[in-house]
C-alpha cells in the first residue's frame, strides 16, 4: 500500500515557476513509479512527467519537455515536479500517482493522491 499527499501547487504568472511535490508513504514506494497528472476544467486527465524507480528512468509528456523536470529521493520519500516558463495552458489539477511500471497510461497507476491545483496567468 502507498499513500500520497500533494503540495506546492498555487497561483503564479505566465513565465513563472512552481515546484511540486509528492511525498508518500508505504513500504514499496522505492519500487514504484511515480508520475504526474493533470486535469484542466473540462478535459481529459493527461500524462505530464514520470520518474521509474531506477534514477535514470524518466518520461515526459511532448508539452512539457524542456520545461518541467521531476526527480525524486527516495531517502525522503518524495518526488518533486520543478515547473518553469509555465504557461495559461498549464493550469490544471496536478495529480501524483504510484505505478509498479514505467508508464504514460493512467488506469497503470493503482495510487494516487488528492491533487494540488496549478494557477497561471496571462
Amino acid at each position: 500500500q502507498v499513500q500520497l499527499v500533494e503540495s506546492g501547487g498555487g497561483l503564479v504568472q505566465a513565465g513563472g515557476s512552481l515546484r511540486l511535490s509528492c511525498a508518500a508513504s508505504g513500504r514499496t514506494f522505492s519500487y514504484h513509479t511515480v508520475g504526474w497528472f493533470r486535469q484542466a476544467p473540462g478535459k481529459e486527465r493527461e500524462f505530464v512527467a514520470a520518474h521509474g524507480w531506477t534514477s535514470g528512468s524518466t518520461r515526459y509528456a511532448d508539452s512539457v519537455k524542456g520545461r518541467f523536470t521531476i526527480a525524486r529521493d527516495n531517502t525522503k520519500n518524495t518526488v518533486y515536479l520543478q515547473m518553469n516558463s509555465l504557461k495559461p495552458e498549464d493550469t490544471a489539477v496536478y495529480y501524483c500517482a504510484a505505478s509498479l511500471s514505467l508508464s504514460d497510461y493512467d488506469r497503470r497507476y493503482e495510487y494516487w493522491g488528492q491533487g494540488t491545483q496549478v494557477t497561471v496567468s496571462s
